[in-house]
């Protein structure tokens, strides 16, 4: 064998595994502390699905992203800051961990089995009665509250778990040069927690086929998923109760005065400081709209799917069995195209090729998915060739639009989204991010809930099938403008890209040396 072969093989395992071997005492218990959490993740976005559609319907969840989550988020955070100030980080870390496994043990254990007795139904009856039919989601909201608030809880999750807690924590004990290896693993570490999560939900879904017909199915599967939550959280609290045991205790790994260095905060911005910001940058701007319109718009397609998802599968079980074969599919999908797709894309055909990729992606497959909900009957024939109802397609279509638009999302549009920042200086960098945080997250998260609102309020309809043509109108607006932000992001991407490799390159460049005065010529 060559020595050019040890080197390349060398070379791609680097790529491939670029952990040192004395690393794995610090990296592997924070894959798997990032994995249990992920776990759950998986496990409680499907389970509130299938929990709060099929009780209530998918018309409840605009009115819960909107009236539910953006409060219960801010209420957390106000709980969360101030604890902070008081308790150490590590009782935090363990007792938030505590109270969210405890909050969905005894959802499984005493609130859903007595769900029918808590329910406010004189009330929720009177305001049936009265308000509009558009406002149905907001009273399926509040009869049937113990599932609305598992939703919140769960929604909560993704933020206080994966970002703030996981996040925060990552961020604080990971030198510079480990991040830049460690961090897309942990990526990877998240894709793979789908496999067993979305196993065991189609386990426990599957019980409903061995229980007698007297027996809540749905309250066994409840029970049971539950508790692989409450064990996830216990196996999370080990393991960081471990990390700052032996890990953080280690020189090689830990060292607060190398860790901690001088860096500026975060400045905090208000909703109208940062509108003001970001309108005087256009390259701000154009990030904030792909942030937005991202978030719209899977909330569009996704809500309506979901209504579809329900009427062909309107037994909880049933409906949880499919959200497991959703996570399964999205995360095979998303680590193959993080593993040969994304960076691949990006390298070889550029950065707008590959920030391009999500929005036309997500327009074509959304406007397919609502061809089939809103014109069933013509394409029925069609649908017939394949042996299938329209209901059918549409729902196998909605997850292949669902699987494509999030693998696409984590390997394509996140990447890119945070490469566009890199030319930035240090200080529009800070407050750029810092402006989007507030308002392209926000009103990307909650604008999609709040437009279906008016849709369902406004045409005083009882289904979000029948606001389904405004719909489509929506995401093709949105769509569009969204793909021409991404372009002309794109052309200030590169154009600063360019100018600021021109002024390294100029910067690096030997300077010439000072030629020589002239000997003075002392001959007459």
């Amino acid at each position: 064998m060559s020595q050019t072969q040890p080197k390349a093989f060398g070379k791609w395992r680097s790529m491939l595994w670029p952990i040192h071997g004395f690393e794995l005492k610090k990296f592997l218990p924070m894959f798997a502390l990032f994995f249990f959490i992920n776990f759950n993740y998986t496990i409680l976005r499907d389970t509130k699905d299938s929990l709060v559609v099929t009780a209530t319907g998918a018309e409840t969840i605009p009115f819960l992203k909107f009236w539910g989550v953006v409060p219960g988020a801010i209420i957390f955070m106000l709980i969360f800051n101030a604890l902070s100030n008081r308790i150490k980080r590590e009782s935090l870390f363990m007792g938030v961990m505590a109270t969210f496994g405890l909050f969905f043990g005894l959802f499984a254990l005493v609130l859903y089995p007595n769900r029918d007795a808590l329910s406010p139904v004189a009330f929720t009856t009177w305001m049936a009665d009265h308000l509009p039919q558009g406002f149905k989601g907001l009273v399926g909201m509040i009869r049937y509250w113990p599932s609305s608030l598992f939703y919140i809880m769960s929604e909560l999750w993704g933020s206080a778990a994966v970002s703030l807690l996981f996040w925060g924590f990552a961020n604080q004990i990971t030198k510079v040069a480990e991040s830049k290896r460690f961090y897309a693993l942990f990526g990877l570490g998240a894709n793979l927690a789908m496999l067993p999560s979305a196993w065991l939900l189609k386990k426990f879904a599957g019980l409903k086929a061995i229980l007698p017909k007297e027996v809540d199915a749905w309250g066994v599967t409840l029970n049971y998923t539950m508790s692989a939550v409450v064990v996830a959280c216990a196996c999370a609290i080990a393991i960081y109760w471990w990390i700052n045991k032996e890990v953080l205790t280690d020189p090689r790994f830990y060292d607060p005065s190398e860790i901690k260095q001088a860096k500026k905060s975060k400045p905090k911005m208000s909703m109208k400081e940062s509108f003001l910001y970001l309108l005087r940058s256009p390259y701000l701007g154009c990030i904030t709209v792909l942030v937005m319109a991202y978030g719209m718009s899977i909330n569009l397609v996704e809500v309506t799917w979901k209504k579809q998802l329900s009427m062909q599968y309107p037994n909880p079980n049933d409906y949880q069995n499919f959200m497991g074969n959703l996570s399964y599919a999205t995360g095979i999908t998303t680590i193959f195209m993080m593993l040969f797709v994304g960076g691949n894309v990006i390298r070889k055909l550029g950065w707008g090729t590959a920030a391009l990729f999500t929005p036309v992606i997500l327009a074509l497959s959304g406007l397919a998915f609502f061809a089939f909900v809103l014109f069933p009957e013509q394409l029925a024939p069609v649908v017939g060739i394949f042996g299938t109802s329209p209901l059918m397609f549409a729902v196998v279509f909605g997850l292949i639009q669902n699987v494509m638009s999030k693998a696409s999302k984590y390997s394509m549009f996140d990447p890119t989204k945070e490469m566009a920042y890199i030319p930035l200086d240090s200080e529009v960098k800070l407050k750029g991010k810092a402006a989007i945080d507030v308002v392209g997250a926000r009103l990307g998260k909650s604008g999609g809930a709040i437009s279906q609102q008016l849709l369902l309020i406004a045409f005083n309809a009882s289904s979000i099938i029948e606001v389904a043509p405004w719909n489509v109108a929506l995401l093709a607006v949105i769509s569009g403008a969204w793909i021409v932000a991404a372009k002309a992001l794109s052309k200030r991407y590169n154009d600063l890209t360019a100018q600021k490799e021109a002024e390294q390159q100029q910067a690096e460049q030997p300077k010439a040396p000072a030629a020589e005065p002239a000997l003075a010529n002392t001959q007459n």
